[in-house]
């Protein structure tokens, strides 16, 4: 059992708790009971599996799929599993996987892909990967100054989707959008000045949708290159919505227009 902060192992992974640390040694930080279910559901390829002995006992079955599908396991002491997580109560146990593991590329035939630009919350981004997930987008792609995709916040709130969706960290969003656009899709920005509500835009259509920052917004370049504006009607003086709520009202209509045509 591991239970000295010296150990080397567990130094290389208390780094990972960095961006920059996860990018040098190219790998993930996975936390937490469900983000491992789902990646020993999917045959994620695992690195590092540490748990406690009490994890150990309560999670049998996953513990036995985890010792074959794991390039390395060690048990650590409840003490020093806290030092490794980066929530405040880990539920015991915490693992690496490579970040070439997640190299994705867009199908040829998009019927909806999202843009995002500049996202900052991991939260929101966590949030944003589960609807995506739910309502059937095809692709995702984030602005490289955006939160890392493989922020352990956003994969604890992605509740294991994260493990679905396809998408990537694009750092030419404009090149990415024009070519979608020559190749005749709509390009729908959401704006506070836009000239149609989201049930006025046809989803049914190929479509890539930019979302923007949580206070900014779209840069001038991406919503300068929209064939629509589209906004999401609001009362009682309420001027925005957190851009995972935004997604998610226009997902809903996206899912309503395709069973609608079915």
């Amino acid at each position: 059992m591991l239970t000295s902060l010296q150990n080397p192992l567990v130094k290389e992974i208390r780094k990972l708790h960095k961006p920059q640390e996860r990018h040098r040694q190219n790998l993930h930080l996975l936390e937490g009971t469900n983000l491992l279910e789902v990646a020993s559901k999917v045959n994620y390829p695992l690195m590092t599996v540490l748990t406690t002995e009490l994890w150990q006992k309560k999670n049998y079955s996953l513990w036995q799929t985890l010792q074959i599908q794991a390039q390395r396991l060690e048990t650590v002491s409840p003490e020093l599993m806290k030092n490794m997580a980066t929530t405040v109560n880990p539920d015991g146990v915490i693992a690496t996987a490579s970040r070439t593991a997640r190299s994705s590329l867009p199908p040829d035939k998009i019927n909806l892909g999202l843009v995002f630009d500049r996202i900052q919350d991991p939260g929101n981004l966590g949030t944003i990967i589960r609807t995506s997930v739910a309502m059937n987008v095809d692709f995702l792609w984030l602005s490289g100054d955006s939160v890392d995709l493989d922020n352990p916040k956003v994969m604890r709130s992605s509740v294991g989707e994260w493990f679905k969706i396809q998408a990537k960290v694009e750092n030419d969003l404009v090149s990415l959008v024009k070519k979608y656009q020559s190749q005749g899709y709509q390009i729908v920005a959401t704006s506070l000045e836009g000239e149609k509500t989201h049930w006025q835009i046809d989803f049914t259509k190929p479509t890539i949708l930019l979302l923007g920052n949580e206070a900014q917004g779209l840069s001038s370049e991406l919503a300068s290159l929209a064939t629509e504006n589209v906004k999401i009607p609001l009362n009682n003086g309420v001027e925005s919505l957190n851009v995972a709520i935004a997604t998610a009202f226009l997902l809903g209509e996206y899912q309503r227009q395709l069973r609608m045509e079915n």
